[in-house]
């Protein structure tokens, strides 16, 4: 049994030609009820001839080509124009005719190659077919012919409109999905320098180190197990990353602001020392808040890593009511001059990100050497 549900999806699936060929079909039969003679498209106003065999023909010539209006809009206004005008030659009156403007709109709105000289030919066509049904005893003045004319150009011009409708659709589409798509990779990029960036910077840092300690067995292995650590931590949030893409995946592991500890022990076997303050509770849902701190925290010590190795680094997150604050700071103690340099990737997808959520975020020089990170992070619930 058909599901009666299914069948205007299935209808928008079928080949544009069958969905035309119903109104073709309709017009055939509406030309040749008796009842529907005398409401046609005519111009001239010849004496009308009766219906006969010719007749027939010409309405199938202007009707059926209506099937493939949409996908051969050229043929179908060459093959209803040449019925029209057979038509009102012989002085038919056929519902058909009235395909003639049906057809006109249709090239109007999907014509792609030759409209200027479509529009050029047909108008040439058209002085000496009134020239032809005036001789042939049309009663029509000449402003008759000019109005029919008009009303052409108008239906021209109502199918040029459509399309131009059309196209400026398919481009905002087209804008919104490249915009869609860039801001796709944005966020893709965005994520892996804070993941991919963070891990190996405290594995090179681990690994530099392991250099020397050769004559330590000891630490040199609790190093060589750090770097391992990191290295798996890694390959896991990059898992959690990739999970991002699969559309199929409804499980997605983010990290948050809860996990600033864990970020503080990597980075202290790296090396850093670090000093982690917390205040207040997380929120129970804050979402894309609790992300952000997360980052904000994980970059700022990736940053301490890279440009102050072994300079002492202070980590603050205060939880309050409606927001969260994270500030981290580095003295200049270290083995280099601390300084938030670098590409300035991180740093700039930070405050994207804390800007997004109506935060505030800077990074700066501090007088006395080093620099500080602060943010501050609407945490709405479910945001």
């Amino acid at each position: 049994m058909i599901d009666l549900r299914r069948v205007p999806g299935l209808w928008r699936r079928c080949d544009v030609t069958v969905r035309d060929l119903p109104f073709a079909l309709l017009l055939v039969i509406a030309s040749l009820l008796p009842v529907l003679r005398g409401h046609e498209t005519q111009v001239g106003d010849l004496a009308a001839r009766p219906f006969d065999a010719l007749a027939v023909a010409l309405v199938g010539l202007e009707s059926l080509p209506l099937a493939v209006r949409r996908r051969w809009p050229d043929a179908c206004l060459a093959l209803v124009s040449l019925g029209f005008v057979a038509a009102e030659l012989r002085g038919y009156r056929i519902v058909a005719s009235t395909a003639l403007p049906i057809a006109l709109l249709s090239a109007g709105a999907h014509l792609e190659r030759h409209r200027r000289a479509t529009v050029v030919i047909l108008s040439l066509a058209y002085v000496p077919l009134a020239v032809a049904v005036h001789r042939l005893g049309g009663t029509d003045q000449v402003s008759g012919f000019a109005t029919f004319y008009v009303g052409l150009a108008v239906v021209w011009g109502i199918g040029s409109w459509l399309r131009a409708t059309r196209i400026a659709e398919v481009e905002r589409r087209r804008g919104v999905a490249e915009a869609t798509r860039a801001a796709e990779r944005t966020r893709i990029a965005r994520e892996l320098h804070d993941v991919v960036t963070h891990h190996v910077t405290a594995m090179v840092v681990q690994a530099e180190a392991a250099r020397y300690l050769t004559a330590a067995p000891t630490r040199l292995d609790e190093t060589l197990s750090a770097v391992t650590d990191t290295g798996r931590r890694a390959i896991s949030d990059l898992r959690h990353l990739l999970d991002l893409l699969n559309p199929d995946h409804t499980e997605i592991k983010m990290p948050f602001i809860g996990e600033v500890h864990t970020l503080v022990e990597q980075t202290r076997r790296a090396g850093q020392p670090v000093e982690f303050t917390e205040e207040g509770r997380p929120a129970s849902s804050t979402g894309s808040a609790e992300l952000a701190a997360y980052r904000v925290v994980q970059e700022a010590l990736t940053n301490a890593l890279k440009y102050a190795h072994g300079s002492r680094t202070a980590v603050r997150v205060r939880h309050l009511a409606r927001e969260i604050l994270v500030e981290v700071s580095t003295d200049g103690s270290g083995s280099r001059a601390a300084s938030p340099g670098g590409s300035g990737r991180g740093l700039a997808g930070l405050r994207e990100r804390v800007d997004v959520l109506g935060g505030e975020f800077s990074a700066d020089q501090r007088a006395g050497g080093g620099f500080v990170v602060r943010a501050r992070i609407p945490a709405r619930s479910g945001s």
